[in-house]
């Protein structure tokens, strides 16, 4: 399994957010968004793995980056400074990564021709 770095990125950070409950001791819905969102995002981050050049994968990846970085205001978490500031900087970087993949596929490359 080879992949982009940019895939391996959004699989780290979606496994930190499934374990991120062990450092900012959040319980209830907003760690199971948190964990849902994690385990999403690591299943999409082998999707676009395993399946290279699928945009749908890296569309998924800024979604979900996206979402867990507004989940703290839309599931109202911001009291708990830990558990926000892993939501926002671990949906900035599942977000980025999505991106810079999308950017990275969509460049041509060129190629050569093959004489007949």
């Amino acid at each position: 399994m080879r992949g982009h770095w940019q895939d391996w990125v959004a699989v780290a950070a979606g496994t930190a957010a499934v374990v991120s409950w062990s450092w900012h001791g959040m319980v209830g819905p907003a760690m199971a968004a948190l964990f849902v969102l994690g385990v999403l995002t690591v299943f999409s981050g082998f999707l676009s793995v395993t399946h290279s050049g699928v945009f749908a994968t890296e569309a998924a990846m800024v979604g979900l980056g996206v979402l867990m970085f507004l989940i703290p205001w839309l599931l109202d978490f911001t009291a708990n400074p830990a558990a926000a500031w892993t939501s926002w900087v671990l949906g900035a970087a599942i977000a980025l990564a999505g991106v810079a993949r999308a950017v990275a596929a969509g460049i041509p490359t060129p190629h050569r021709a093959v004489p007949h």
